[in-house]
């Protein structure tokens, strides 16, 4: 397959002031981020470099001009820290190296904390159209239990300053099956979010995985390993979770929001009209984004790549401390063979709600798992012939699509 041009761009941003023990995302805390041993300067410094890097390589393999990007997304980490000047300068080097079209979504993950939040203005200023708040609850007890810094009063702060600074559309991602949670706080949760008339809802259950027995967390691996004191909390946090009561808690999101008026158009995201996450949409429907950045992935239509998660590795490879040429940070690839490309295909179509193609359930090798899913009731064929899960089935999609490889 020949390389295409990415229509998306990702950038990590891995700091934040404090790490929470749930998360299993590339984020180096404390002092790293803050303070006179910050290694933020630096790190934007290689961050540039590696723009220039990626956008040098596809100039080499896809040619010029390309099409311009139609997403950007600062992910984290708390990419919110950067100062907007800074973000400013990361936006611009992005526009004169891949090109931005003009009615780009450009989206900034933060969080809602009044030192965390970043400057609503500002960002807009430089470009952001997309505001992503953490909020994960909207109860202070469980706040506290997941170690967030932030409170209740702050998520509503946040948004009432992404609005007045301009920022036209504003997700709220919130957590449910939390340790010792009911479907009844759950459910008043989800009433505050309502309140607050945010765009875009993420809900995610609480997934406490373990990127070091997964193989993850090596020296060129896209995940850190985990703190013990994670992993401890981690181990309590599990005991005190529920099966049933996580369905609940989805089943009560997929039918207060339906009623409501909003579109679940992937299996953990709802959004108001025309307020869909454009650059999530890229990665399900498998179009080709570049990314950059400490444990960041990549796709060119044919070919996954990774930077590993460490710091060291990254800062040695853009900046290296000998005055040598900066390098490509270290990292992996894996190209897809054609059978479980189109696996991946049919799995990251069924998470939205247009589903796939009715003939696709035809197809041998996927023939027999629809047609368990189809008389399980975990899908359904729609009058444009197309197949899309059911509320059940998304609550089962894993063994679904556990049998689609």
């Amino acid at each position: 397959m020949n390389a295409v041009p990415p229509v998306a761009l990702y950038i990590h941003v891995p700091f934040c002031v404090s790490l929470c023990p749930y998360c299993d995302f590339v984020v180096y805390a404390g002092a790293a981020a803050r303070g006179p041993r910050a290694r933020v300067g630096a790190f934007l410094d290689a961050l540039h470099t590696e723009l220039e890097l990626r956008a040098d390589a596809l100039d080499e393999a896809v040619g010029t001009p390309r099409p311009p990007l139609e997403t950007v997304y600062l992910g984290g980490g708390t990419p919110s820290l950067l100062p907007p000047e800074a973000v400013a300068g990361l936006l611009e080097r992005v526009r004169a190296r891949f090109g931005v079209a003009t009615d780009a979504e450009v989206t900034i993950e933060a969080n809602p904390g009044p030192a965390e939040r970043g400057d609503a203005r500002g960002l807009r200023a430089a470009g952001v159209t997309r505001l992503s708040l953490g909020a994960q609850s909207l109860s202070d007890p469980e706040l506290r239990r997941l170690g967030r810094r932030h409170g209740a009063s702050d998520v509503a702060d946040a948004v009432a300053a992404a609005r007045e600074g301009g920022i036209g559309s504003v997700s709220l991602d919130l957590l449910y099956d939390l340790p010792d949670s009911s479907l009844a706080r759950w459910a008043e949760t989800l009433e505050v979010a309502l309140v607050l008339d945010p765009d875009h809802l993420s809900l995610y259950a609480l997934t406490l995985d373990d990127p070091d027995a997964e193989g993850l967390t090596g020296p060129t691996g896209d995940h850190l390993p985990t703190t013990a004191g994670a992993r401890r909390w981690r181990e309590r946090a599990r005991s005190r979770q529920g099966e049933d009561r996580a369905v609940a808690q989805y089943q009560h999101a997929v039918e207060r929001l339906a009623a409501d008026g909003w579109r679940g158009y992937e299996i953990s995201n709802w959004a108001r009209p025309g307020h869909e996450s454009r650059h999530n949409l890229v990665y399900w429907e498998r179009r080709p984004y570049e990314a950059v950045g400490p444990g960041a992935h990549a796709f060119d239509g044919a070919t996954r790549r990774w930077t590993g998660a460490r710091l060291d590795g990254y800062m040695g490879a853009l900046a290296p401390a000998d005055g040598a040429p900066p390098r490509l940070p270290p990292g992996g690839s894996e190209t897809l063979k054609p059978a479980m490309a189109a696996a991946e295909a049919a799995i990251l179509g069924l998470r939205t709600d247009r589903g796939v193609a009715l003939a696709t359930a035809h197809e041998p090798a996927f023939a027999d798992a629809f047609a368990w899913a189809l008389g399980d009731q975990l899908v359904q064929v729609t009058d444009e012939e197309r197949v899309v899960l059911t509320t059940r089935g998304r609550l089962l999609s894993n063994e679904l699509f556990a049998r689609m490889v």
